[in-house]
């Protein structure tokens, strides 16, 4: 007999569920997504990568300022070691993409890394500045090819595509958290071991450093080569299933690199979704570009130093890190393409508080909005690319990201400091308190309005015309309500099994119980019915194939859902909802041979994406169904129950904060004990009144 998952001991089980605001939650995003052993070993890779760009930046701008003796060269250490980095990005953008999508991306991967080896050891070996210069460009092309292909084959390591958005969450965290302060640590721990090693050379010692980075990337392209061979695999269209790289796509030839070119662009250009994307992109890092470029002078403008300068370089990070943090929980209360837009117009009205506050800690309090708005916004654009981007395709859109937020950067911070020194530095005096008008207030309010028109440009393009106003959304998101298309208070729960005589009973006893409470329940859908509306559609207008069967069973879902279910929640009304979407997506997918993935994206469609707030699904061992005679759906078969059963389990296990998983065997007042038991803590965290005590629940079940 299999242990009934309730009260306190369901919280340690993958059944359980528990709130979606708990931290056990996001604990358990991350571990399922490093539970991938091809993913964790590419989060690795990235680790090794991310910590020899870093420190690739610190060495080679140490390297400069040694290998000259002319003052000039070495104030433009920096500067001249990101411009050669950036300059190939600029110049051969989208090409990184292409080959992403044209060839074996691991195979990309390992010869990029191969190549950013050698040329780390050449400049040890070479010694002159010339060369670094011109190492550092090919190391900026190499990464250019590196970046699409890596950002590219995340989401086919995965096992579903609402990983995609935690995958992306642990490498920003990795690429500009733990990494920066990686490699940060490394150099500062070799630069002071070295007089202990008697390296009195500073340019040996920096020497040093740049051969440990070419090291790194070897260790990539060994790790790569040999343990993460499942990059080499493709998927067709969105499903699971892995096709050979360089398959030919409907049975024709790839076409060339400039065809390929040509065709990502005319992609990119031609849907909305990726369209306001990049649009969106290019406003966010305009106005990022003008923060740091007049950051500096800004600070002063406070009547601040540098102390003021560090604690805005401080608060702008803290908000990124906010934001790429919190973003996941903000996407379960909206759709990804509002969030996107409203991150970015929020950004840029922080943005113009920022140019007009009068004090520091007004500054800083804005700056910290505007930092959270954009990590929010750039890990949501990631994940859209992810998740919503046909892998053929895919490569060629992280590179136009790539190169879209390059150039608009390094246009940004060339063209600022100009206009910023067109306009004469004036006091004036608002409040009582003197306050320093000079060209980084007009700028950066101009830069704020900017961003915002191009947020709301943006959204119009990504906008899918769902009926409910952005507003309304917002709200209900700032309320912390957990389902993004959900109005009033009311309260949906779902029974999911293989049967519907299992699911029927339960269903109906639940709702029996619940109403001893003195709630409006509403026992909505009947599975009879909707099988009689599915099997008309199909037979009246001749249709036979699996898709087609799979359309209609959405229509009739979302006919339900339209007609029954929003209403009676909008009225604040508990909803039990007898097979929701799980069921009939399991019985498809163990029928029809679709993809998992395919089904899934149909459902959200058809439901608006409205979720239960809590999942009870009846675990019953098939074994015991018998001769598993055919069910109201017309499919029979142990084999087929089995398939059916093992894919709800997995459903379960992979959203546990939405389940509780009850024994469904033994007698039917058994189970609908154990239901009771199940939902009850979810109940009481909501503060729904319930029969109390066990006295109570054994008059329910007298009473059915």
């Amino acid at each position: 007999m299999r242990t009934i998952r309730t009260g306190q001991d369901a919280n340690a089980s993958s059944g359980s569920a528990r709130p979606a605001d708990s931290g056990a939650s996001t604990a358990h995003r991350v571990r399922s997504v490093l539970a991938i052993p091809a993913f964790r070993r590419l989060w690795m890779v990235c680790a090794l990568c991310s910590i020899g760009d870093w420190l690739s930046l610190l060495a080679l701008s140490a390297l400069v300022t040694k290998m000259t003796d002319i003052y000039l060269v070495k104030s433009f250490a920096l500067s001249a070691v990101v411009a050669t980095q950036l300059l190939p990005a600029m110049l051969l953008g989208p090409l990184g993409g292409v080959l992403a999508d044209r060839f074996d991306r691991r195979k990309v991967m390992v010869v990029a890394d191969l190549l950013r080896c050698g040329l780390f050891l050449s400049i040890a070996f070479v010694g002159e500045l010339w060369w670094l210069l011109i190492a550092n460009f090919l190391i900026g092309v190499c990464a250019l090819f590196w970046i699409p292909a890596k950002d590219s084959s995340i989401p086919n390591l995965l096992r579903r595509p609402d990983q995609v958005e935690t995958a992306n969450q642990l490498g920003l965290v990795m690429t500009y958290g733990i990494s920066v302060i990686t490699a940060a640590g490394l150099f500062s721990a070799i630069s002071a071991v070295g007089p202990t090693l008697n390296l009195r050379s500073e340019l040996g010692l920096a020497y040093i450093i740049v051969i440990i980075n070419g090291l790194l990337y070897l260790t990539s392209a060994v790790v790569l080569a040999t343990r993460i061979k499942e990059i080499s695999g493709r998927r067709r269209g969105r499903g699971p299933t892995q096709a050979p790289v360089g398959t030919p796509r409907e049975g024709l030839e790839q076409p060339g690199l400039f065809a390929m070119l040509r065709e990502g662009v005319r992609f990119i250009g031609t849907t909305p979704l990726i369209r306001g994307l990049l649009v969106g992109i290019a406003g966010a890092f305009a106005a990022g570009g003008a923060v740091i470029a007049c950051a500096k002078l800004y600070a002063a403008s406070l009547s601040g130093g540098d102390t003021a300068y560090g604690m805005l370089f401080f608060a702008v990070f803290l908000g990124l890190g906010l934001g790429m943090a919190t973003a996941p929980r903000l996407a379960q209360r909206l759709p990804h393409n509002r969030l996107f837009g409203i991150a970015i117009v929020l950004a840029a009205l922080a943005l113009v508080v920022v140019a007009l506050a009068p004090h520091l800690w007004v500054a800083l309090a804005a700056v910290t909005l505007v930092g959270y708005c954009a990590g929010a916004a750039f890990l949501t654009g990631q994940t859209i690319i992810g998740s919503q981007v046909e892998d053929a395709v895919r490569g060629r859109t992280n590179a136009m990201v790539q190169l879209i937020m390059k150039i608009i950067l390094f246009g940004a911070t060339a063209v600022v400091p100009l206009l910023v020194g067109l306009v004469r530095p004036r006091t004036v005096t608002v409040f009582g308190e003197e306050m320093q008008i000079d060209g980084t207030r007009p700028v950066l309010l101009g830069a704020g309005l900017v961003a915002a028109v191009v947020g709301v440009v943006a959204y119009r393009q990504m906008d899918d015309r769902r009926s409910e106003p952005i507003l309304s959304d917002l709200l209900h998101a700032l309320r912390g309500g957990d389902d993004r298309r959900r109005g009033g208070g009311g309260l949906l729960i779902a029974v999911e099994g293989d049967t519907i005589a299992d699911t029927a009973t339960q269903a109906q006893r639940l709702a029996e119980w619940l109403r001893a409470g003195g709630r409006d329940v509403v026992l909505a859908g009947d599975p009879a019915l909707d099988e009689r509306r599915l099997r008309g559609v199909l037979e009246g207008a001749s249709l036979s194939g699996a898709r087609a069967h799979a359309l209609v069973a959405a229509a009739v879902r979302a006919d339900v859902v339209e007609r029954r279910i929003r209403p009676a929640l909008a009225s604040g009304a508990l909803v039990v909802m007898e097979r929701f979407v799980d069921s009939p997506l399991a019985h498809l997918g163990a029928s029809s041979g679709l993809g998992a993935a395919e089904l899934e994206g149909l459902a959200d469609w058809a439901t608006g994406r409205l979720r239960p707030d809590v999942t009870v699904l009846l675990d019953r061992d098939p074994a015991g169904l018998g001769d598993a005679r055919p069910d109201a759906n017309g499919w029979d078969g142990m084999e087929h129950h089995w398939r059916v059963q093992r894919i709800l389990t997995e459903m379960a296990a992979a959203d546990p904060d939405r389940y509780v998983v009850v024994d469904g065997d033994g007698a039917a007042d058994e189970v609908a004990r154990r239901v009771r038991e199940a939902v009850r803590p979810v109940l009481a965290e909501r503060r729904v009144v319930m029969p109390d005590g066990p006295s109570s629940l054994a008059a329910g079940a007298e009473a059915q």
